[in-house]
Formats: C-alpha cells, structure tokens, sequence
C-alpha cells in the first residue's frame, strides 16, 4: 500500500520563529496502532486505511512530506499561578489539513518526546491517558460539544515511568487549532507588542474573519471568544463534564475543549464535585466553572491590552465586555436546561423549575444523566432513595410542559442515555495495560450514538457500584 497523502498547509509554521521551536517527533521503539478514526479520517480528506498501514506516521517515527513540526510557545496561569514559558512540552504540532469543505485543522501528535519546552520531562505520554482523551473527546464530539478530536492512538514499545512503569503511547490529536490564551499572555510577559499584533491578525484570521474589518479588532475578538467560552462551559454544565484543569493554557481560542487530563463526569449532582488529584483547593469544581472562564478570560483580556492604544481606555472597554459573560453564560445554562426537562418556550418560572430539581437532585445524591435522561421515560424517580422529593417536584413540572409541543422527543435528543461514565473508562485503560482493547473499542462504538437506546449496553448506562466509583482522576504527566 502506498503511504497515505497528507496536503499539509503549514500557516502556524510561517509565523515569525519566536512563535515555537522546530522540532521533529522522537522515534520509539516499536509502534503499534490501537486505532484510526475512519469518520474522522474522512472528514478530513485523509485516508484511513492508508493511515491504518503506516504507524510509523502516526507514532512519530516517520515524518510526512509536507510537514513541518514545531513545539508551540505558551504561557499560563496554573491554578491561578502564573508561568511564563510552558510551551508543548510533550507535543509536536505536524502542521495543518485543509479538509474538502475548506475547514482547516491542526494535526499533532501527543506523547511524541521532549521539546525545548520539557523543562527536563520525558515529553511521553503513558497509554491510559491516551486512550481517556480518545474516547472522551469523541464522546463529547458526538454530544455535539465543540471538541479537539482524536484520529488516532498507537503504543509506543516503550516503558513510562509514572510513580511505576506504564506502556507508552501516542496520540494523534485533531484541532481547529492549537492557539490558547497562554499564547496570547506568553507574548504579552515579554511585552512582544509585534508578535501580539501578529497572532491577534493570525487568530482573527483564522477562526474569526468576519471580524477582519473591525475598528478595534482586539475588543472584537475578546467579545468573540468570551461567547463561544460561555457558551462551551454552558455546554459543559448541561452534561455534568468536569474539565479538571482550567488553566489558561488549557482555554482554546476557537472556543473547543481542549487538553483531556484528569477529566470526569458527575454521577450523583453535587456542585462541589472535583475529581482531579491535583485540584486540592476545589478550583476548578463543577459548579465553580464558569467563574474559572470568566477568570481565565479576564487573562486574556490583559494580554490583549497592549496592542489596543490607550491602557487606560483599552481596560474600561474589556472590562465593559467582560462583564457580559455572566449574561451570556446564564442565558445558554438557561437555553439548555429548559431543553433538558423538555421545555421549548421560555416562562420567568422556568430557572426555578430547573433549579429546585437540582436541589433536590444533590439532597438525594441523584444520578444527573440518569435523572434527566428518567423524566423522557418516566425512570427519573427511580434515582431518588425517597421518591417523594422527585414527585412533589414532577406536579409542577408536568403542568410546565403539558403545553409544550414534543416535549419527550425534546428531552431524548437533549439528554443522553450513555456518557463517558468514569469508572467504565478506568476498566477499560485496565483492560488495555494487558492488551485487551475490546472495552475500548465497544465504548467507542456506543459512545458514538450517546442519544440513542442501543441493545447490551444496560451495563454502560449504570451509575458506578460503591467499589467501582472513581474519587480521583489524574493527569497523563
């Protein structure tokens, strides 16, 4: 078979050096391919079998033609700490696919060796994480979240050494582009007022040319992207997602989700919920994420001061904007939950409705996709030890949505009957550390479909049982 075509267009890469360092993978030891998205793949231009055939490209270990690697330059504020230089410490950008319909993507590898940015790590990653990002970034795709994606996985040959020894592996990770808030605030620590002015046309550009006109171009973009983040963290809200790790470095400006460490999903509602190890503080919480965005973009907006004249009068005009998020953020949470118990119209009576559910909904330690996707099938009382708090509840709600027009087709395209439930995502990377990929590849396959009823897949559906519930989840580093 011949190896497969890719037509890189490189536009990050014709950005002054100062924007990353050139930087080929590190080649591992034996490459071996867990998987190719075929849909994904195809959406792209790209073919999968050709890609299938051809680990080495995918692992590192051969370069395509047309490519031109480099490890990005960012910076960051780390749980609220800030860090001037990050940069991809354990990626390396390939270069770019224009695919069929014009829409162009990032195509990186993950776990592909050490960069300039390492700062003395191996710049690996270990298979479990891995194989979390892949199967939670298509999931959320399917969802309909806006979403970095996943074309491939592969094992390495190679030993990690995490607190043990873990199998090696590499991702191949599909974006609308790789540039973060920490891009734009690693230029603004240097005081780099020329290459902030080059990324904010580069951005403009590329995710946001209807804005290419604009009197004043930085505001503009910083309205832009405080929408498309308020309406992504909403989105996330309504799933019960738990990002984990906020960090600006961790904030795309295209307004996807982006870097899949210690990611998880609620079971029982609890707005205090944190899974990551390392959020000892509870930062990053559930119910504390959109004030993370709205701190992560009042970050940006600093960063953009520089180049918009006036300090003074730039500060009064982002301030201005970024006091819309709260606005925004509600008005989709609202949009979004009123879908979720099945109401298409808007009444003043609807966010309490939707909130006195979620009282009682933590008081009962109620499933939240469980409990949600139960009101479209009548199981939703089920999820409530005393069914009394659900019912008292359901009156006032059926009398809601008694003149709504579908409200029950309405509540089955809104709320899913399977997620990414965590601990079916920890046996499967169990599974996989001993070569078994069967539970990847089936979560995968219903994962897919997340709305619909599918056969034998009861056990995917089910809240975790007391020794299978997963408290913490970690990063890959």
């Amino acid at each position: 078979m011949t190896a497969p075509r890719i037509a890189f267009d490189n536009s990050y890469a014709r950005l002054p050096d100062r924007f990353f360092a050139r930087q080929e993978p590190v080649p591992v030891a034996a490459p071996r391919l867990i998987a190719v998205n075929a849909p994904l793949a195809q959406r792209l231009g790209l073919d999968a079998a050709a890609l299938a055939a051809d680990p080495a490209l995918l692992t590192g270990n051969r370069v395509a033609e047309g490519a031109s690697p480099v490890a990005q330059a960012y910076a960051g504020h780390q749980f609220g700490g800030f860090s001037p230089s990050l940069g991809d410490g354990r990626a390396i950008l390939l270069g770019e696919v224009v695919a069929p319909d014009g829409a162009r993507f990032d195509l990186a590898l993950k776990g592909s060796g050490p960069t300039p940015f390492s700062r003395r790590g191996d710049g690996r990653a270990w298979l479990g994480p891995v194989l979390r990002e892949y199967v939670v970034s298509e999931a959320m795709a399917a969802l309909g979240v806006p979403t970095t994606r996943a074309l491939a996985a592969a094992t390495t040959g190679e030993t990690v050494w995490r607190e043990r020894p873990r199998p090696g592996a590499v991702l191949t990770r599909v974006a609308a582009s790789h540039i973060r808030v920490g891009t734009f605030q690693y230029f603004a620590a240097r005081d780099d007022r020329e290459a902030l002015a080059a990324l904010l046309d580069y951005t403009i550009a590329r995710h946001y040319p209807d804005l290419t006109d604009a009197p004043d171009k930085a505001a503009a973009l910083f309205a832009a992207v405080l929408g498309r983040q308020a309406r992504l963290v909403a989105r996330w809200m309504s799933l019960g997602f738990v990002h984990g790790v906020m960090n600006t470095d961790n904030m795309a400006v295209s307004g996807e989700t982006i870097d899949y460490g210690p990611c998880a999903y609620l079971e029982g509602y609890d707005p205090a919920k944190v899974f990551s190890s390392i959020d000892t503080g509870g930062r990053y919480a559930y119910g504390n994420q959109p004030r993370a965005a709205a701190w992560n973009l009042g970050q940006f907006g600093s960063a953009l001061v520089p180049v918009m004249g006036d300090e003074q009068a730039a500060v009064d005009r982002l301030t201005a904007i970024l006091q819309t998020f709260p606005e925004v953020y509600e008005a989709e949470w609202l949009r979004l939950f009123r879908a979720k118990i099945g109401i298409a119209t808007e009444d003043p009576g609807d966010r309490e409705l939707v909130e006195t559910l979620l009282t009682r909904m933590h008081a009962a330690d109620a499933d939240f996709t469980r409990t949600f996707r139960g009101l479209a099938t009548g199981a939703a009382a089920a999820e409530f030890a005393d069914p009394k708090g659900f019912e008292d509840w359901a009156r006032d709600w059926r009398d809601r949505i008694r003149a709504e027009p579908a409200p029950e087709a309405l509540m089955r395209r809104t709320n899913p009957a399977l997620i990414a439930r965590n601990h079916q995502v920890e046996a499967m990377i169990e599974a996989a550390v001993v070569g078994d990929y069967a539970p990847f590849e089936r979560l995968n396959r219903a994962l897919a479909s997340p709305f619909d009823v599918q056969p034998g897949t009861g056990d995917l559906a089910a809240r975790a049982g007391a020794d299978e519930e997963v408290t913490q989840t970690f990063c890959g580093t």
